[in-house]
């Protein structure tokens, strides 16, 4: 998706937006609170690969950024990835990461940005949106009720961990 065909979506004073083609300012900006992201689920901070990170995936294409911009600050944001529908001969998207700051949460943020995502996956021909969560993440398994998402009784969730330091997570 280029993020023209989407206008941005507001929640109060937070606008949310694609980042199409970020400057290194955006790429910087979401680094951090990226980062905050990553420590929130125990990884250790580090703004310079993280801003790293973000930059090779956004401007590759595999990912898709979506911020939440209060007056110029990022406040949250929302990265996806295209998949294919084999089955579907389609394709569908996920939301690999979702996160608003803790000032932030519980005023509509969240809502906007998912709301944002829905809108530019429709326009996209996406064939459904798709997201996990950790089940004791009770507030956000609640907005996702909320917001028409529904667990997918019947299926697992498997990972193989190819890296020594992923053993046993």
């Amino acid at each position: 998706m280029d993020g023209t065909s989407q206008p941005p979506a507001s929640s109060g004073t937070v606008e949310v937006r694609t980042l199409t083609v970020p400057t290194r300012v955006e790429i910087e900006q979401l680094a951090e609170i990226f980062d905050r992201y990553r420590l929130h689920y125990g990884e250790a901070a580090d703004a310079s690969r993280t801003a790293s990170w973000l930059d090779e995936n956004i401007s590759s294409g595999r990912l898709e950024a979506f911020v939440a911009d209060d007056k110029g600050a990022f406040v949250g944001f929302a990265i996806t990835m295209t998949v294919p529908a084999s089955l579907r001969l389609g394709h569908f998207w996920q939301i690999r990461d979702i996160f608003v700051l803790p000032n932030h949460r519980r005023l509509g943020v969240g809502r906007t940005l998912l709301d944002f995502i829905h809108a530019a996956a429709v326009s996209a021909g996406a064939l459904r949106l798709a997201l996990q969560t950790e089940a004791e993440n009770t507030p956000a398994l609640r907005l996702y009720a909320e917001c028409g998402y529904s667990a997918v009784e019947g299926y697992r969730s498997l990972t193989l961990p190819l890296t020594p330091d992923l053993q046993g997570n």
